[in-house]
């Protein structure tokens, strides 16, 4: 009866008094940047540096030679027109009739025995 009496018998359960655990804090990494990415990082800069004066100096030296072009364009323009100018005035200057004037009041008679034909251009 005994054992019965043992078997019957209810355990109670006595609760579990869990310890707290200690708070594990989580350690938050930081994300460093190592000595080569900042080399790298250093060296890309660089690279974008230089070239972009590089660029702006070339574009700089087409603007100045595109300005002297120009330049040089309007003075040629300027002196052909200055040659046109200057042929309009040797056509009228050269007609037969203005040396005649100018020769006569000079003084020279024409001697058409001494008169030679050249071919004109």
């Amino acid at each position: 009866m005994a054992v019965r009496a043992r078997q019957f018998q209810t355990y109670v359960e006595q609760p579990i008094i869990e310890q707290p655990k200690p708070k594990i804090k989580q350690q938050v990494k930081k994300k460093r940047i190592t000595a080569k990415e900042k080399v790298l990082y250093i060296a890309f800069i660089v690279v974008v540096a230089l070239l972009s004066v590089t660029i702006l100096h070339k574009q700089s030296s087409i603007q100045q030679s595109t300005i002297e072009i120009q330049t040089i364009q309007s003075e040629i323009k300027e002196l052909s027109n200055q040659n046109v100018d200057l042929k309009v005035k040797v056509a009228e200057l050269s007609t037969y009739d203005r040396i005649m004037e100018k020769a006569k009041a000079l003084g020279f008679t024409l001697n058409e025995k001494n008169v030679k034909v050249v071919p004109g251009e």
